[in-house]
């Protein structure tokens, strides 16, 4: 038997072993030393809590070695769980595809870092430091997929999903459109539709509350002055994630693999966050501002009415052990 939890863990550490392993072997055969970044991560969030590494010399050379392992093998692991429960969710990538996502992410949470922090900037590497970043974290991907796909889960056996036709995709599309307007209409959409119940593709009352709380509280805090871009380093992942779950839950709904549906979702949320940062600007020398924002969000729910009502009542397939 396994759980989601174990397997993610299970994968992340395989997965960290393999990037490890690839970024020793190329140090040894390259003869260059270890790179400097991890513990530079561990001084600069020391310095943002106002806090330094304790003791001097060696002794502080050694805790920050040890803290930026850890650090490391955080990343590894909690990468791995994510894998696991986007696909026990029903969201199941073809394993190259997999591979390339699960090594991108832990990449992403090093490198995003660096950039956050100030220690450097991704954009300003070589070739040559972007194959030393590159290349272990795909080993990474490859070995937390294989664990990935070796070991189904409970809840993957008893549901197995068929491939996502074009009106499930289509309709993922659109909800994703409306999500980057509104970025809690991507699950706002498919929990305030779903057939009471609990279980895939259902919503329980006290569920449907809250999310009708959720959608309520960003329609009223979109029209408050300081609200960030959508298109802002805050603004803008929200709504990706926002088109992602939208189409995870209209594929759940429909019992279809939700790896399409998902990714269709969250470029159209891209889309759409553009195109409604662009609508305001267009709207802000021709009307009031609230105005134009109301507009945007009948235009939004429109949107994510027309791919969420349709098939709302049709049940998820499910496999009956025997």
């Amino acid at each position: 038997m396994t759980g989601t939890f174990l397997r993610g863990l299970a994968a992340g550490a395989a997965g960290t072993v393999a990037l490890d392993a690839v970024g020793h072997l190329d140090r040894a055969l390259r003869g260059r030393p270890a790179s400097p970044v991890p513990g530079r991560i561990v001084d600069a969030v020391a310095e943002r809590i106002g806090r330094s590494v304790p003791g001097t010399g060696r002794t502080q050379e050694f805790r920050r070695s040890a803290l930026a392992a850890l650090a490391g093998l955080g990343n590894g692991l909690g990468v791995g769980v994510l894998a696991s429960a986007v696909r026990s969710s029903g969201v199941r990538f073809p394993a190259p595809v997999g591979a390339v996502l699960a090594g991108a992410t832990s990449a992403a949470a090093t490198d995003l870092a660096v950039a956050g922090l100030g220690i450097g900037d991704p954009r300003t590497w070589s070739a040559a430091e972007w194959a030393a970043d590159v290349v272990p974290h795909l080993a990474y991907g490859a070995a937390a997929q294989a664990v990935l796909e070796a070991a189904p889960t409970d809840r993957e056996r008893r549901t197995p999903r068929r491939p996502a036709g074009a009106v499930v995709v289509g309709r993922s599309a659109l909800l994703g459109l409306a999500t980057g307007s509104r970025s809690s209409l991507g699950f706002a959409g498919p929990v305030l539709t779903a057939p009471r119940g609990s279980g895939p593709g259902r919503s329980t009352l006290p569920g449907k509350v809250a999310t009708t709380v959720a959608l309520a509280v960003e329609l009223v805090a979109d029209k408050q002055p300081g609200t960030p871009s959508r298109l802002s380093r805050a603004g803008m992942p929200s709504r990706l994630l926002g088109g992602f779950e939208g189409g995870a839950r209209l594929a759940t709904r429909s019992g279809a693999n939700g790896a399409l549906p998902a990714t269709a979702g969250a470029v159209a949320a891209a889309v759409g966050a553009v195109a409604g940062a662009g609508w305001r600007r267009w709207a802000a020398d021709r009307m009031p501002a609230l105005t134009a924002a109301l507009i945007e969000d009948g235009a939004a729910l429109a949107l994510a009415a027309i791919a969420c009502v349709p098939g709302r009542r049709r049940p998820a397939l499910v496999a009956v052990p025997r």
